[in-house]
C-alpha cells in the first residue's frame, strides 16, 4: 500500500487526491508540496477524497510478465490482468488501475460505469500489499 493514496473499507473505500485552494485543481496521486497547475499562483493544498464511480475512458489487458521491479513469482504461470483508465467527471481527471479479479476486456466498454474497490496487488507470508481496482457497477 502507498500511504495516503487511499483509505477506508468496503463502501467507504476511496482514492485520496489533493485539491488546490487557489484554482480548485484536483490531483492524483496526491501532492502535498505544490499545485501542479502551471497557470496557478499556488494555494493551500488539502486532501480530497475522489469519486467512487466513474466511466471507462479506455482499457486493455496485460498478457506478458513485466520486468523487475514488478513483483512476480517466475515459477508460477503468468496470469493476464485487465487495466482500466477511468474518467472521474467531478474531478476532471483519468485514473488508471487494475480491474477487479474476474473482469476481462470482454466485460468492458468505453463509457460504462465502474466503481472503485479495494484489492490485493501482491501477498506473501509476511505481508499483503493492497491497491485499488475497478469493477463494473451493472446490477449494483
Amino acid at each position: 500500500m502507498v500511504a495516503g493514496w487511499f483509505a477506508g473499507d468496503g463502501d467507504d473505500f476511496r482514492l485520496l487526491g489533493t485539491r488546490c485552494s487557489a484554482c480548485a485543481t484536483v490531483f492524483f496521486p496526491r501532492d502535498d508540496a505544490h499545485c501542479r497547475n502551471p497557470g496557478c499562483p499556488g494555494g493551500d493544498l488539502e486532501e480530497a477524497p475522489l469519486s467512487r464511480r466513474g466511466r471507462v475512458w479506455s482499457y486493455t489487458d496485460s498478457r506478458y510478465r513485466p520486468p523487475s521491479p514488478y513483483v512476480t513469482n517466475p515459477e508460477l504461470p503468468w496470469e493476464p490482468y485487465t487495466l482500466i483508465a477511468v474518467e472521474l467527471a467531478a474531478e476532471r481527471l483519468v485514473v488508471l488501475g487494475q480491474a477487479a479479479p474476474g473482469v476481462t476486456v470482454g466485460d468492458l466498454a468505453v463509457g460504462m460505469e465502474v466503481e472503485i474497490v479495494p484489492g490485493v496487488l501482491h501477498e506473501d507470508a509476511e505481508a499483503v500489499w493492497t491497491t485499488w481496482q475497478w469493477r463494473p457497477t451493472r446490477g449494483r
